[in-house]
């Protein structure tokens, strides 16, 4: 007889671990105990030799499907007689570092059980089990278990803590288990506030609402999606005027993957991901199939599609039976609404009817967005699903570091162990409301897990509110304020790919992206730097430029185009010649001269460098979009604009110049007189952007063959540019050199938290 103690870590709480722990010591005639910790699982077995060996092989073998193992050691104690095995109480004394599971979707078995007729959770909206249901949106403390959750306001019945018990049950220690007579219930009112039906029959009358062109707020896992008729035009009108979300295209919500497939071309990768227990938001291709309100997605060749996640989506979606907006329930630029009363205060004036329950949802979390480029999945918005899982990071000194992220899809990240754990998304901190749930998040994570932060890590730009965050806590005077550290936002843009591929420097970073504070006070976003975690040398980055206008002219398009023509042609701006270009027969004449003058003089236009205006001036130049409704809209529609050229290759391209210095500068001029010149000669939109494209990946195999750098790192927001990011792909294709791209973290600005706290922690050693 033998004793062994054995230490887990990593996503090992909220998957059904204990239960599983627990059949598989009996099933081996093993005693002794399991437990939830802090840190993860310990568990004691007892036994004979050979049966311990064979318990310890197959944990990793056989654990349930959404665990993830980090770590497993284990060590021989003198044996003390247990008698039996069992599932003790949890301990929360040590550094909290266990994984919090993301929300699940729900699996096939519970809903196999709620479209049976004589089960007891015959269509119950709250259906789960140790497989699937709520985790990361419930859990008020570490570790995990039903009181420390908000289901612990719902006392279990007879049957529920029978099936809580039972260790054959997949609802066996099942923390948020419920049924119709215990748990959650429905409700469905009127956009005042008065009830209009309650259980079942809440959910056929608010199929009925949508079926009849009305909007419905609906309360999910993380927060209320808007729910409309998505092949209702003048619906859909109406929910956007209400929004005020002018042209940012909806998701959409398929009653099945069939429906999908109808109307979206849908890759295996693709499938494989709707189907998947993160169930995000996919970007496919549409097939020009009708059915679809065109005002869904205007203008764009792809379409944002997610399958029902959650037994509340498949009960309304199976009244349904066709394809429904599904929307956060805000208004732009405001975070989701997640409590009954703060829905009806600010969605009362947006939807007409309101399907609500008395579940709380204690953290703020909107659905996630992927794409596929390439053959790899890209992360666009890392939310329900996969946040907070974290990213693995050495960590030896067990340094407690707190990244703000930036202004822009903001996300707050921290160093825990050998991990950094990064939050959902937060979204633009533009206002009152959005900084209100930054600090509700941040608070609620410092809480979770009981962090207190030795090093905050904050953007370089001081006009950014998560800078004035981390500044304000460093200054608070208080004992044991923490340090703080300035990162530079295109080098936590590389540190943060870097993290997310797990590839030490020194790398050829490329980060592109509309703007970021640069080290001279430039506003930086071309910028080729070789990087480590610790530092960077910049070592190119395109010719800057002056924005008229400063940052208003990122919803005008051609304030951008301007600066580029006038450093390109300067006076000529004003000649007959080039007043037909788009860009410049969007203004009158006194003011064209009026915004000549101040590029001449440098009034209130300061000098940018950044990628994403470049990408808005020739979306300008050639007629594709003059004015944006959202952030990134005109250079997204330059990559639509792409699409629709023909096949294009590395001869297909404009010329280019690259000055050599310390740092080297790509002179884009040439660029666009080529531009002016095609568009001059009438040469298709679709061919001139295909070529703008396939300049820039020229360019950056260029550079890299002149640095000498065989691995390649892309972040930045250009880079959610799944052709650019293709076309740089190819251009290394048979070179020894290795281009990496996101994976689990954004390339745009959702992934920069990650990067702070790995260049702070590399700073510190």
């Amino acid at each position: 007889m033998i004793r062994k103690r054995i230490r887990l870590t990593g996503a090992v709480q909220g998957v059904g671990f204990r239960p599983f722990i627990y059949r598989l010591a009996r099933d081996l005639g093993l005693n002794g105990w399991v437990l939830n910790d802090a840190s993860g699982v310990q568990i004691e077995v007892e036994g004979e030799g050979p049966a311990i060996r064979k318990f310890i092989e197959l944990i990793p073998v056989r654990k349930p499907a959404m665990a993830h193992i980090e770590s497993l050691e284990h060590k021989a104690l003198r044996p003390v007689g247990y008698t039996k095995f069992e599932i003790r109480m949890s301990l929360g004394r040590e550094e909290r570092t266990v994984q919090v599971i993301p929300d699940i979707a729900t699996c096939g078995e519970c809903l196999s059980e709620m479209n049976t007729k004589g089960e007891r959770r015959y269509r119950y909206p709250f259906t789960n089990c140790t497989n699937c249901g709520p985790r990361y949106t419930i859990i008020e403390k570490l570790p995990y278990d039903r009181p420390s959750t908000t289901m612990s306001g719902f006392t279990m019945c007879p049957d529920c803590k029978r099936e809580y018990e039972a260790p054959e049950d997949r609802r066996f220690h099942a923390q948020p288990i419920a049924c119709p007579v215990c748990g959650p219930r429905v409700t469905l009112t009127d956009a005042k506030g008065r009830k209009v039906a309650e259980r079942d029959d809440a959910l056929i009358q608010s199929a009925k609402k949508v079926g009849e062109g009305l909007i419905l707020a609906m309360k999910g896992l993380g927060g209320f999606l808007l729910i409309c008729d998505a092949r209702n035009l003048a619906t859909v009108k109406r929910l956007r005027a209400k929004k005020y979300r002018e042209e940012k295209p909806f998701a959409v919500m398929f009653p099945t993957l069939e429906e999908i497939k109808e109307h979206c071309e849908v890759a295996p990768q693709e499938q494989e991901l709707l189907l998947s227990p993160q169930s995000p938001i996919v970007l496919v291709k549409k097939r020009g199939k009708g059915g679809i309100a065109e005002n869904v997605a205007p203008s764009n060749p792809f379409l944002g599609v997610m399958l029902p996640y959650a037994p509340l989506h498949h009960l309304l979606m199976d009244e349904l039976g066709f394809p429904v907006v599904a929307t956060s329930g805000n208004k732009t630029d405001d975070p989701i609404a997640i409590d009954n009363d703060e829905a009806l205060q600010r969605l009362g004036g947006v939807a007409d009817f309101f399907l609500m329950h008395d579940r709380p949802i204690l953290r703020r979390v909107d659905d996630s967005v992927v794409r596929v480029v390439g053959g790899q999945t890209m992360m666009l918005r890392r939310a329900r699903g996969y946040a907070p899982k974290p990213v693995p990071f050495a960590n030896p000194d067990g340094i407690h570091v707190l990244g703000l992220g930036g202004h822009l899809k903001n996300t707050i990240g921290f160093s825990q162990g050998n991990n950094i754990f990064v939050s959902q998304h937060v979204g633009d901190l533009e206002a009152y409301e959005a900084l209100q749930s930054f600090n509700e998040i941040l608070a609620s994570l410092k809480d979770l897990y009981e962090f207190s932060p030795d090093t905050v890590a904050v953007d370089l730009h001081p006009g950014y509110i998560s800078t004035k965050v981390g500044e304000d806590m460093v200054q608070s005077g208080s004992k044991g304020a923490p340090d703080l550290q300035r990162v530079q936002h295109h080098h936590a843009h590389i540190a943060s790919c870097m993290c997310d591929n797990g590839v030490d420097g020194p790398v050829l970073g490329v980060s592109w992206d509309g703007v970021g504070y640069g080290t001279d006070g430039v506003a930086w976003g071309s910028e080729f730097l070789v990087s480590t975690f610790n530092d960077f040398e910049r070592l190119a980055h395109f010719l800057p430029f002056r924005l008229v206008g400063g940052e208003q002219a990122a919803r005008r398009p051609s304030r951008s185009a301007l600066g580029t023509l006038y450093q390109t042609f300067g006076d000529d701006i004003l000649s007959d010649r080039l007043s037909e270009v788009p860009a410049i027969s969007c203004f009158d004449r006194n003011e064209l001269v009026t915004l000549r003058d101040c590029l001449k003089t440098g009034f209130n236009s300061p000098l940018v460098c950044g990628m994403g205006r470049l990408f808005d001036a020739v979306s300008s130049i050639i007629g594709v979009r003059q004015e944006c409704s959202f952030e990134g809209q005109a250079a997204m529609e330059l990559e639509f604009e792409a699409y629709r050229g023909t096949k294009g290759s590395r001869a297909l391209a404009y010329e280019y110049e690259i000055r050599s210095g310390k740092p080297a500068v790509v002179d884009w001029r040439p660029i666009m007189r080529g531009i002016v010149s095609d568009h001059f000669a009438r040469v298709k939109r679709s061919t001139i952007s295909l070529k703008f494209h396939q300049t820039l990946a020229n360019i950056i195999r260029e550079i890299a063959d002149n640095a000498n750098m065989n691995r390649i790192v892309l972040s930045g927001g250009v880079f959610q540019n799944a052709l650019l990011t293709s076309l740089v792909g190819k251009a290394f294709k048979g070179s020894l050199m290795k281009v990496y791209m996101h994976k689990s973290l954004p390339p745009n600005d959702g992934g920069i938290s990650v990067g702070q706290v790995a260049i702070a922690l590399a700073r510190s050693r």
